[in-house]
């Protein structure tokens, strides 16, 4: 009796031992997303959801936010130690903050081209870039349209504009309630939302970057270089992990927004699948990425 007693308690510490060394091999990683839980955040919920990072010993949380410059200046503070964010506003940041020791670097390319875009209603009576001059644009301070926007401006000979801020939910309601003349954001983020505030999307003017001139690379991911110092293993294990779960994301997109739903269980199911396959076809597998590779 006593034996048994004695190999149960052995047995229940080994497992202990076992349970805590496994434990004390994972490895936590903060990631932070350029936006809100919206259809492409799959990408990085899905191997979160199907144990793809936890077997490569992972413990990741993702955090939403709220533009590219907000990721990009978190990921540089310490407070998370993988990013999303657009590479001009990554590289914005290097140019305006040569002396911050700890400046995120591109790991991974996720977006071939960039999609900001400017839009305006049809209504509104712009058409072309020139037609935004003396206008009021409005966007959050940190959405990577208009952090590029400078860019789109110089390419096209822009007169000057003025900028209204305002909270990444509110951006589209503001130009459907007039509050502002044109807004800067992703296509297939603005499109489909000012498409949800009851505008048809033949009523709206899109003016995507790199067709008038502007021929950027999209979001990338992003790391700091402590984790790069101390742990290039996790970072290559979150690589693999992460492409082994857009793999699934590419494959079966209506389906990876249950990841998304799991986040935030108020999203509009079929508005964030459609918003999910117009990334992958314009960003992710679009002909130019399978041309260049």
């Amino acid at each position: 009796m006593k034996k048994r007693f004695l190999l149960k308690t052995t047995a229940a510490l080994l497992a202990a031992c076992t349970l805590g060394l496994a434990q004390a091999q994972t490895t936590p990683i903060k990631f932070q997303l350029d936006w809100r839980f919206e259809g492409p955040a799959a990408f990085f919920l899905t191997p979160v959801a199907k144990g793809y990072f936890k077997d490569a010993k992972l413990d990741v949380t993702v955090d939403a936010g709220n533009g590219s410059g907000g990721a990009v200046t978190r990921v540089a503070s310490g407070s998370y130690d993988i990013g999303f964010a657009d590479l001009a506003a990554l590289m914005e940041f290097h140019a305006n903050n040569p002396d911050v020791p700890n400046k995120p670097v591109a790991i991974m390319m996720v977006y071939n081209n960039t999609p900001a875009s400017v839009m305006a209603l049809k209504k509104s009576g712009i058409k072309t870039p020139a037609d935004l001059a003396g206008k009021k644009l409005g966007a959050p301070v940190f959405d990577a349209g208009r952090r590029a926007f400078p860019i789109f401006q110089k390419a096209n000979n822009i007169g000057s504009v003025a900028w209204t801020a305002m909270d990444p939910p509110l951006r589209e309601t503001m130009l459907v309630r007039g509050d502002v003349d044109a807004i800067t954001g992703f296509t297939f983020t603005s499109l489909l939302n000012i498409e949800a505030r009851g505008v048809k999307a033949d009523d709206v003017v899109v003016m995507q970057y790199p067709d008038f001139g502007v021929k950027l690379y999209g979001n990338v991911i992003i790391a700091s270089p402590k984790i790069l110092k101390e742990n290039p293993a996790a970072v290559k294990a979150f690589l693999s992990a992460f492409t082994k779960g857009a793999k699934d994301v590419i494959a079966n997109p209506a389906a990876a927004i249950a990841d998304v739903k799991a986040r935030d269980g108020i999203i509009n199911v079929e508005l964030e699948t459609r918003r999910l396959q117009l990334a992958i076809d314009t960003v992710i597998n679009s002909p130019s990425a399978r041309e260049e590779g």
